[in-house]
């Protein structure tokens, strides 16, 4: 197998094109992760008339996935754990294809609710197990790097979801216009959803087991071979001395229990509670109100319907680019850097946001932005985006598949991605209700949690770059 970097990390690992595109197969769980959470954003406005529900009712109806996240990244690290990692990725397509069928084909809000848990369980299992996996298999010296791929997967499934949200409505005349077999184009932006959640579960057949998983369940021979394939070290000293590392690392806990991440902080060990900050505060900044809301929201500014979506399309390929400089950056210079400047320059387009909001005026279907302002509130999102995709996208899921100690890695990450989704739910549950409210009190809001995460990083996050997972501590 050609290689991808000649550059090893000094134990004879090399990156190999396999570890690449197994990596990239794993990830595509982020890919149905983005398109499953923003598919929803272009069928917002349909699902609410169609169904007559008030702000609560469709903020729940929108947000219920984000429970079943939750949900199911609580139960991946010990699916993981007792089952392996390629299988479990295998039980998240299968969750993600019936949601998709389910989502498409609903006759009441309830079913919707029910299918969109069922889906959302899927995704929870999927934004653990991906970069869990990839950390497991990569060399540390371009770990970073592989790590990032889970959030450009997340911003491509993102772009597709919506893409796909805005052609389709633009096919039928509108969302809850009728297309193809007489259902409503809403329907079909759900049900296209089968296609890359097919395509997962047959990608992550052909993927070897975690070496690590391996070695915790004692079948060494298999991980000598996985280990020996994917970093290309065909050295036996190398080889033993990996497996050393590894088994040394696992040996204080074989079954690693929820128990074992508890300390004398606040009940958790330090590690675990930076974990799930980092996942709060992903979410807190309000990235997702961009993602579900955006096409409802700039409709409600004075966009026409085709507009707002065009506008939200451009937004997530703005967000695609800027993951890809993160993915260059992240190995270079380093994750908390990253989080520094994305935390500074989000409290600051929040805050730009917050005041355009804030010069609006109407309310309800008439609000509206006077002048140049909506124009500013419109670069003023894209530069919030370009912040968050730079930094806090992918950095988070970077550090919370590497900066957990082996033993407690995936039951630590499982936590922390139930804590980010819950965060999310959170978030986008109120967001309706809170524009009601007032937009510019929405984003002010966003903004100060923004400030938060800044104080945060500067004073509790440490550096992982270029370190072995073997030598991560709580």
């Amino acid at each position: 197998m050609s290689t991808m970097d000649m550059t090893g990390d000094g134990l004879g690992q090399r990156a190999t094109a396999r570890v690449v595109l197994i990596s990239a197969a794993a990830a595509l769980g982020g890919f149905l992760f983005g398109f499953d959470t923003a598919v929803i954003n272009g069928a917002v406005d349909a699902v609410r008339g169609g169904f007559a529900l008030d702000a609560a009712q469709i903020g729940f109806a929108v947000s219920c996935a984000l429970l079943g996240s939750a949900l199911g990244a609580w139960y991946a690290g010990m699916l993981a754990n007792r089952f392996g990692r390629v299988r479990t990725m295998q039980v998240a397509a299968v969750l993600l294809v019936a949601s998709a069928l389910g989502s498409g084909l609903v006759t009441a809000v309830w079913d919707l609710i029910l299918w969109r848990l069922v889906g959302g369980i899927g995704v929870g299992v999927a934004s653990v197990i991906a970069p869990t996996y990839i950390a497991e298999v990569s060399p540390a010296h371009i770990r970073g790097r592989l790590g990032s791929m889970q959030q450009l997967a997340i911003v491509l499934g993102i772009f597709a979801a919506l893409l796909s949200d805005a052609w389709l409505a633009g096919v039928a005349g509108g969302a809850a216009q009728p297309l193809w077999f007489g259902l409503a184009a809403w329907r079909w932006m759900f049900l296209v959803a089968t296609l890359p959640a097919l395509v997962y579960g047959t990608l992550v057949l052909g993927v070897p087991e975690s070496p690590r998983h391996l070695v915790a369940k004692g079948r060494l021979d298999e991980a000598r071979v996985v280990l020996r394939k994917v970093l290309n070290m065909h050295s036996e000293t190398a080889l033993d001395n990996k497996l050393r590392d590894i088994e040394d690392s696992l040996r204080s806990e074989h079954r690693p229990r929820l128990r074992d991440l508890c300390g004398k902080t606040a009940g958790l060990l330090p590690v675990v509670w930076i974990g799930i900050l980092l996942s709060v505060f992903q979410q807190f900044v309000g990235i997702n109100v961009i993602f579900y809301y955006s096409s409802t929201l700039w409709h409600s500014v004075g966009f026409s319907e085709a507009d707002s979506f065009t506008i939200t399309v451009v937004t997530s390929i703005v967000n695609v680019l800027v993951t890809l400089v993160a993915i260059a950056l992240v190995d270079k210079i380093g994750r908390k850097p990253l989080l520094v400047v994305g935390s500074a320059g989000m409290a600051i387009t929040l805050g730009l946001m917050a005041w355009c909001f804030s010069q609006a005026t109407g309310s309800g279907a008439t609000l509206s932005l006077p002048g140049a302002t909506g124009m500013v509130a419109l670069v003023a999102a894209n530069a919030y985006v370009v912040f968050f995709g730079v930094s806090w996208g992918p950095v988070v899921w970077v550090l919370l598949g590497e900066m957990f100690p082996n033993r407690i890695r995936a039951t630590a990450l499982a936590v922390a991605a139930a804590a980010q989704w819950l965060a999310n739910f959170a978030i986008t549950s109120t967001f309706p209700a809170l524009a009601e409210l007032g937009l510019s009190f929405a984003y002010g809001l966003y903004a100060g949690f923004a400030l938060l995460s800044l104080l945060f990083v500067l004073a509790g996050v440490r550096e992982t770059k270029g370190i072995e997972l073997e030598d991560m501590r709580a």
